[in-house]
């Protein structure tokens, strides 16, 4: 479908160029929200007019007429609403690109574009104090999905999981650890001040009883380890605090196996203070002049670089002198340069947007040669679990959340995978139980299963080998209908609003999508043989469609 795009925009590009149109003209294709309306559509007239000094819809029929139809590979061009331009593939044409395609197999779209060179993707990179919840669990279904484009695109791709095993969540788990073990030790439970109440806690409290049993028995004069401003990371603490990252990192690595998610490398937060990176990144900040001093706190000027006011690096001494959050995200970046990863990408949740500007600062005024954009964000919203109608916030393991090991109980990997990939990261994400559960036409991993069902129902009834099938040979004539000129999308549900073109800003790639809807009709059969529930190939076949929606989606088709 790419060759077809291609065709499309290069005719497009030609067409507006020849009516006064910058060279750089680049024009967005996008899908209708109602495919009766055409297979793709633009906004270029409306993004034009202005520049040429045109009405939208005289400059839309200007293209129109100067497309020429056989080169951009459509059977029709129509003009809708203030200036957009829709269009209908020549289905026959699509169906001829079929062939390349089961001729290609595994290997279709795989490009070298990368050229082998190294790009590092953070994703996930939770603090080890408790289980992954269901905003990580999108945040690594996004960031696996881009890792492998990059990799089907020729990148040599380093997968990373940065654990942020320092600061006070580390000490609030700590002592967390500490009054669950003082509880089981008949006193009564103070969890402390932003502590946490999950039941793992509990495992790991059973856990440092066996291990260090001669510490706990001092906890209850280390009152300093459960109350008070001051918590004394030694003893009973330290040991608590050892404990309970490394059975949690341990927790973490089951669900991130039980997603099907690996790593290449992870890195810790903690080894940037032990080796000396951050005192050296805050000097190197200080000799470069970008910083300053005022009641006590050491400042970098971010203003300098777009921020809307100067940050903290240090706090005050009144303040306990500690470094802020992104001072140490500096310094670990640095690493990621210095170890060869020239294109770094960061998969994070909306509330680290603020990060993006500091970080970026913190890179530029080290002046090392770190190119602006460096390292490049995509930001996700975060995940509503719905079941029954009502929103889920409380788990049995981790008490206050849903984590991700929830899901994939409830609904299996490759359904969690699919629906969590299946929107915009950018868009708000409900995630339906119910709906995953359902073995209904609503349900679109069950879609693409039953699709996959009755794929290999006719080969098996028909006694075929899909091996044996020479698509050169094949008569693709058949399939020079509408149904081909969308392909490989599943067509969308009748009904709902019905809108000639695209609307909202004039860059529609950047517009919230509709999830993928299914067709109304007949329920097709599917045998046990050919289909199981939210497992096997069928199951694959969605988790891989979700990841091609990704794909897709960046190169702005």
């Amino acid at each position: 479908m790419s060759d077809g795009l291609d065709a499309l925009r290069a005719e497009l590009t030609r067409a507006a160029q020849s009516l006064g149109a910058p060279a750089r003209t680049e024009p967005v294709l996008e899908r209708p929200r109602d495919p009766s309306f055409g297979d793709w559509a633009t906004n270029l007239a409306m993004v034009l007019a202005k520049p040429l000094g045109r009405k939208p819809r005289d400059l839309a029929q200007e293209i129109v007429a100067s497309i020429d139809r056989q080169a951009a590979g459509i059977a029709s061009a129509e003009i809708a609403g203030p200036g957009f331009i829709n269009f209908r593939l020549d289905a026959a044409r699509v169906a001829q690109g079929i062939a390349a395609l089961v001729a290609a197999g595994e290997g279709y779209g795989r490009t070298t574009s990368g050229a082998g060179r190294p790009v590092v993707v953070e994703f996930v990179s939770a603090n080890p104090t408790g289980p992954l919840h269901v905003g990580h669990g999108r945040q690594a279904a996004l960031g696996d999905a881009i890792s492998s484009l990059l990799e089907w695109t020729g990148w040599k791709v380093s997968r990373e999981f940065y654990y942020n095993d320092s600061g006070v969540q580390i000490e609030n788990l700590a002592r967390s650890t500490l009054a669950r073990v003082r509880e089981m030790r008949g006193e009564p439970l103070e969890i402390p001040e932003g502590g946490y109440h999950g039941e793992y806690i509990k495992d790991i409290a059973e856990d440092f009883l066996k291990k260090h049993a001669a510490l706990a028995e001092q906890l209850s004069t280390e009152q300093t380890l459960i109350v008070g401003d001051i918590f004394t990371m030694t003893g009973a603490g330290t040991a608590a605090r050892e404990l309970a990252v490394e059975m949690l990192r341990k927790e973490q690595d089951a669900d991130l196996q039980a997603f099907g998610v690996k790593f290449d490398t992870y890195y810790l937060e903690s080894s940037l203070y032990t080796d000396g990176r951050v005192d050296r990144t805050v000097a190197a900040l200080i000799a470069s002049g970008r910083t300053y001093e005022k009641d006590g706190a050491l400042f970098l000027r971010t203003t300098d670089y777009g921020d809307d006011q100067d940050r903290v690096m240090r706090k005050s001494a009144a303040k306990g002198g500690t470094y802020t959050y992104f001072v140490p995200d500096v310094a670990y970046h640095v690493t990621k340069w210095e170890r060869g990863f020239t294109r770094a990408i960061n998969v994070q949740g909306s509330d680290h947007h603020s990060t993006v500007t500091r970080v970026r600062a913190g890179l530029q005024a080290l002046g090392i040669g770190i190119p602006e954009g460096y390292p490049e964000y995509v930001l996700h919203q975060m995940v509503t679990v719905m079941m029954g109608g009502e929103e889920v916030k409380i788990s049995k393991r981790a008490g206050s959340y849903v984590t991700v090991r929830d899901l994939i109980e409830w609904v299996g990997r490759d359904a969690v995978r699919y629906f969590f990939l299946m929107r915009k990261g950018d868009s708000q994400l409900s995630f339906d139980v119910d709906l995953a559960r359902s073995q209904s036409e609503e349900n679109p991993v069950y879609y693409i299963q039953m699709a996959h069902a009755r794929l290999s129902g006719i080969f098996r009834v028909g006694g075929i080998d899909p091996a044996s099938v020479d698509p050169a040979a094949a008569d693709l004539s058949v399939l020079a209908d509408e149904g081909a000129a969308r392909f490989p999308e599943p067509r969308r549900r009748r009904g709902g609003s019905a809108r000639a073109a695209p609307r909202g800003d004039l860059s529609p790639r950047h517009r919230e999508q509709d999830p993928p809807l299914v067709p109304q009709g007949a329920r097709a059969q599917r045998t046990r043989a050919d289909h199981a529930r939210p497992s096997g190939a069928g199951a694959r076949c969605a988790a891989r469609a979700a990841e091609w929606t990704v794909v897709a989606r960046h190169h702005g088709a």
